[in-house]
């Protein structure tokens, strides 16, 4: 039996991902430190999943081994809301629980980001009811946004890099802004 092999090549031109902008020299670099803190912020986020209803079988599977969430910094999952910096809410939200998913926020770390996964989530989806809260923007503010019912594993993924896109690119002082104190007292969070 014969094997053609090939010979192995290295190309030592490949970049993996771009340097990030500073001043560099031999042996050194600089950067603005906002870049660094928002570098290291992206890759490390911690979601707390608050699932209710089928947009959480779908995390499930986003967290499973084919999708893999944990590629893009994201593998701890921490149940206790001190310990998380993104809210992922997932499915139908009612008018009761909205006082304990609004309580969970406020328990969260600052700086933190919310994703709404789904239409339950993002406008009430198809149970437009007395009962059912029309998308959870109405009790805590919401950073991004991801469609379907329920949503494929690839959207959700994409949510959540959208919010490391938010993440690497938020300044250091956003949460100290009037703006944002102005956004929180807006929904009655001080």
């Amino acid at each position: 039996m014969i094997h053609n092999k090939r010979p192995v090549t290295h190309n030592t031109n490949v970049k993996i991902v771009d340097m990030p902008e500073g001043y560099q020299g031999e042996g050194f670099m600089t950067m603005q430190l906002s870049k660094v803190v928002g570098l290291a912020r992206k890759n490390s986020i911690w979601p707390l999943p608050f699932a209710t209803s089928c947009c959480g079988i779908e995390f499930m599977a986003t967290m499973g081994s084919t999708y893999d969430l944990s590629r893009f910094g994201s593998e701890r999952l921490a149940f206790t809301p001190r310990q998380c910096d993104l809210l992922m809410v997932m499915g139908t939200i009612s008018k009761k629980m909205a006082p304990v998913l609004r309580q969970v926020y406020i328990q969260m770390a600052e700086p933190r980001w919310v994703v709404a996964v789904g239409a339950c989530a993002s406008s009430g989806g198809i149970f437009d009811t007395y009962s059912v809260l029309q998308g959870i923007d109405q009790v805590i503010p919401v950073d991004v946004y991801v469609s379907g019912c329920p949503p494929r594993p690839e959207a959700i993924l994409d949510g959540v890099m959208r919010v490391q896109d938010l993440v690497e690119t938020e300044s250091i002082r956003r949460r100290d802004s009037e703006e944002y104190q102005e956004l929180l007292r807006s929904y009655g969070i001080s």
